[in-house]
């Protein structure tokens, strides 16, 4: 998979914001929709610190890693998948976790039978295509290219 690819669709889709603000939730995040961890060097910083971009790299890219590794040991046919639906599975990841992510499951049914028709309108058939919008209509057209 293209990794720089897939880090400009999450770009696009989560902003990147080198400073740590508050998301939806109310919960301190920084650079490309990363939570602030306990672990983190910025954890107790006050919103409005600024986060260099080495760090801002650093944390997308153990992201990135955590998500392909919940794919992997949950999905593990997803590797066998199209470069292009390999990054929608990967941004659904990003944006919901595994956790909500493997309740779609006549969404990955479809998807990993290749119905791709039928995998594009179950992800669309939810919460979270209303929640996202444009996002959800983007990555439902690449899930219709295959």
């Amino acid at each position: 998979m293209d990794i720089n690819k897939l880090r400009e669709e999450l770009e696009f889709d989560e902003g990147c914001v080198y400073e740590i603000y508050k998301d939806h939730l109310g919960y301190p995040t920084f650079g490309i929709g990363h939570l602030v961890l306990e672990s983190d060097p910025e954890h107790g910083e006050s919103v409005g610190t600024p986060v260099c971009k080495d760090r801002v790299i650093a944390c997308f890219e153990n992201d990135v890693l955590t998500v392909f590794e919940d794919l992997d040991r949950n999905l593990p046919w997803w590797r066998e998948q199209s470069d292009n639906l390999q990054r929608v599975l990967a941004n659904m990841s990003f944006n919901l976790g595994i956790t909500r992510l493997l309740n779609f499951k006549k969404f990955l049914g479809a998807l990993e039978l290749k119905h791709y028709k039928t995998a594009a309108e179950e992800m669309m058939d939810s919460r979270w295509a209303t929640q996202v919008g444009p996002r959800a209509t983007r990555l439902r057209d690449r899930v219709l290219e295959g």
